[in-house]
């Protein structure tokens, strides 16, 4: 049993109510958006956003202000029109093997239900009464807007720097667990140093969540047996290639100079992920994935020092363990 099935078992109730909030939320007197909403919400994620919204109002020991479902609600759902507005950028046909709102219907109606998403979180958070938690998602979307501008730019300029791996990571991915830290301490009343702490180990989960992402396609897969090398096709130089270009030899210099292409092609992709793996790029995020889960552990245990077993510490375990 995985820790994340675990987890889910603990907080089955909460998360059932934390589906029918969302799903009152989105409630819509139009027939189309309906529809469309009722496709989306007939296949749900893994909720590891408003879980960790949970997890962490629960492991402060502090009593409750109010209830954080509607907060790890409204973060969820912008969570989720994001992911919708992806998949039109991307022209994504399937996510997770489920036909995208773009491919069932059009690019028209997904980004007017993405921002119905937007607006029905919006007034799921000043539920709450809590100005904070507004600002949080307001400040949010921000960070998930810049994020992909910053890909976008990254990828355009043929910006190749960990650094600028890292700042995009820290805003597409890391700022939504950030998001849930914040909302969940909000709900206890807790402001002090442990909130601080709080959005460092956010961000350290949301850097682990995606560069485990990021190895993902540079490993095979169990359906193609060989990497996918979709984030190169997308233009997304991620952390394991930008690892192995670090060597500075000549290889790397060519490698370095085939990425400066506005097109690659599958003879390319191909190229550069078998010099990834040569050039060891793929054991080198994995040694700054570890380093950095055991940094989230250590202020993991710094937040709660008597909770055993920590659920931060577990939570980040699989989230570096997971296999998908």
């Amino acid at each position: 049993m995985s820790a994340l099935h675990t987890l889910r078992q603990t907080y089955s109730s909460r998360l059932e109510r934390l589906h029918t909030v969302i799903v009152e939320a989105l409630s819509s007197d139009n027939p189309l958006m309906s529809r469309v909403i009722e496709h989306y919400m007939s296949h749900r994620g893994k909720q590891l956003r408003p879980l960790l919204a949970m997890i962490t109002a629960d492991m402060l020991g502090e009593p409750p202000c109010y209830d954080v479902t509607p907060a790890a609600a409204a973060i969820e759902m912008l969570h989720n029109a994001s992911l919708i507005h992806d998949d039109v950028v991307d022209a994504s046909d399937v996510r997770h093997g489920v036909p995208t709102i773009n491919a069932i219907w059009d690019n028209h109606i997904a980004v007017l239900a993405g921002d119905y998403f937007v607006s029905r979180a919006l007034s799921l958070s000043a539920s709450t009464a809590d100005f904070r938690v507004i600002e949080t998602l307001a400040g949010l979307g921000a960070q998930l807007s810049l994020g992909e501008m910053s890909q976008i730019h990254n990828a355009r300029e043929h910006s190749l720097t960990e650094e600028g791996y890292f700042s995009i990571i820290t805003r597409k991915t890391a700022s939504l667990f950030r998001a849930c830290v914040e909302v969940g301490a909000y709900s206890v009343g807790v402001t002090d140093r442990r909130l601080d702490l709080l959005r460092r180990y956010a961000d350290i989960f949301g850097q682990c969540f995606q560069i485990t992402d990021d190895i993902f396609d540079y490993t095979p897969s169990a359906t193609l047996g060989k990497p996918t090398g979709n984030d190169l096709r997308e233009g997304k130089v991620t952390l394991p290639l930008l690892c192995a270009l670090d060597s500075g030899d000549r290889e790397a210099t060519e490698m370095r100079s085939k990425l400066m292409s506005d097109s690659l092609t599958d003879s390319d992709i191909a190229t550069l992920l078998e010099f990834t793996h040569r050039a060891g790029g793929i054991e080198a995020a994995r040694a700054k994935l570890a380093a950095l889960r055991n940094e989230g552990e250590a202020i993991a245990r710094a937040i709660a020092p008597h909770s055993e077993p920590n659920p931060l510490v577990t939570f980040l375990d699989y989230v570096v363990a997971r296999e998908n």
